[in-house]
């Protein structure tokens, strides 16, 4: 008996297999009959149908029970009203008013240099002394000439008050002084010229001309001067930070060589503005009592422009731009206990920028909760889920 059972079971599946193999689509197309191959699609049709009907079953059961399945997850965070200091950043060179070349008033030989390199001297001492070429022997002459002026008018005017003498005496005698004091005077003025002494305090940083040498008036470089005490930087500003940059303004000076910063103040600032790059200068004092601060050093600046006591800072990843070039972002409503809420897209109008932040003048309120991680993948109106609250742009807990 289980014998003929088995038979009938392997000539079952035979012809069951024969029966699949003579309806596959490859034996429909074979059979190049019109009838059977609408028949062969008509079949697949029904089956398709019925295959997509059981998926949009089992999809609307899954999103019954995954209510998170097309939620956005997002990380939030609270704008509050902080302090805003905005700073201007430039760069500019350190110089001095007391940094100068001194050259010759007078021709002739540099007979004798006084001073050496690294010498401090005092505003008016000696250093240097230019050959005068006879002009001394010559204003001890013109002296005794002077001298004897002097006695012959005092005679002169001593008969004059007696009612001696004539007039014409009297004033020929006074002239004759007057004119030989001048000439004096201008002498010893042209013989000054040949003593070089320091126009202001400071130190003799190098002796350009060595003694001996021939020097031309306001020609040859003979030494440099400097004075490190009332060091300053020179900056260029654009003009549209004319009402903002203004003297007493803070400043934060960064020496990259020195690896120094100090805080300081704006000067000075010009009321002229520069027609060939419209920029107005600005002069920042630097206090130099180490003497570290060399002139022509390069320095940053961030000078204090802008301050805002009640400012709402934002990231500027988290702004997009439609096509009509209006600003916005998306805050939550509506959250409740579990953190799902809708995204609302709002249109904001920014102000300053200072690093990766970015002022709000308009849009959002103090306290308003505004989407940050997704906030360029949610929509306008779309629930979405905060997994991460942040009380404020700096992402304090």
């Amino acid at each position: 008996m289980r014998h003929i059972l088995s038979i009938l079971t392997i000539a079952f599946i035979l012809t069951s297999c024969g029966e699949e193999q003579k309806n596959s689509v490859e034996k429909v197309l074979e059979s190049n009959n019109l009838e059977t191959i609408r028949k062969k699609r008509a079949e697949l049709v029904n089956e398709q149908e019925a295959i997509h009907s059981k998926i949009k079953q089992l999809d609307e059961k899954i999103a019954a029970l995954d209510t998170t399945k097309n939620v956005p997850l997002i990380t939030t965070f609270k704008a509050t009203q902080e302090e805003f200091v905005h700073m201007l950043e430039l760069q500019g060179n350190v110089t001095t008013k007391n940094l100068l070349v001194i050259t010759p008033e007078y021709n002739g030989i540099l007979t004798n240099v006084y001073v050496k390199e690294g010498q401090k001297v005092s505003k008016g001492q000696t250093l240097a002394k230019i050959d005068d070429g006879g002009l001394g022997q010559q204003l001890a002459q013109l002296e005794i000439q002077a001298d004897l002026a002097k006695t012959t008018f005092e005679r002169q005017k001593r008969l004059w008050d007696q009612k001696i003498g004539s007039e014409i005496q009297y004033l020929q005698a006074k002239s004759s002084y007057e004119s030989q004091v001048e000439a004096v005077n201008q002498l010893k003025s042209q013989l000054a010229k040949t003593t070089v002494r320091a126009p202001f305090s400071g130190t003799i940083d190098d002796v350009i001309t060595e003694q001996g040498s021939v020097v031309a008036a306001g020609q040859t470089q003979l030494m440099r001067i400097v004075n490190l005490d009332d060091m300053y930087i020179e900056t260029e500003v654009p003009e549209r930070y004319v009402a903002d940059v203004t003297a007493g303004k803070k400043v934060e000076v960064e020496f990259p060589v020195l690896g120094k910063t100090i805080d300081t103040k704006v000067r000075q600032a010009s009321d002229f503005i520069n027609p060939a790059n419209r920029t107005f200068r600005v002069e920042v004092a630097i206090p130099n009592k180490e003497k570290s601060i060399k002139p022509n050093l390069t320095a940053k600046l961030k000078i204090n422009d802008y301050t805002s006591e009640k400012a709402l800072l934002i990231p500027q990843s988290i702004i997009s731009e439609n096509a009509d070039g209006e600003q916005y972002v998306y805050i939550v409503k509506d959250k409740n206990g579990e953190g799902e809420g809708i995204a609302n897209r709002v249109i904001i109008k920014t102000g300053k920028t200072q690093g990766d932040v970015i002022e709000v003048l308009e849009g959002i309120d103090d306290g308003a909760e505004l989407i940050k991680e997704g906030a360029r993948s949610v929509k306008d109106g779309q629930s979405v889920k905060v997994i991460t609250f942040e009380s404020n742009t700096n992402g304090e807990n």
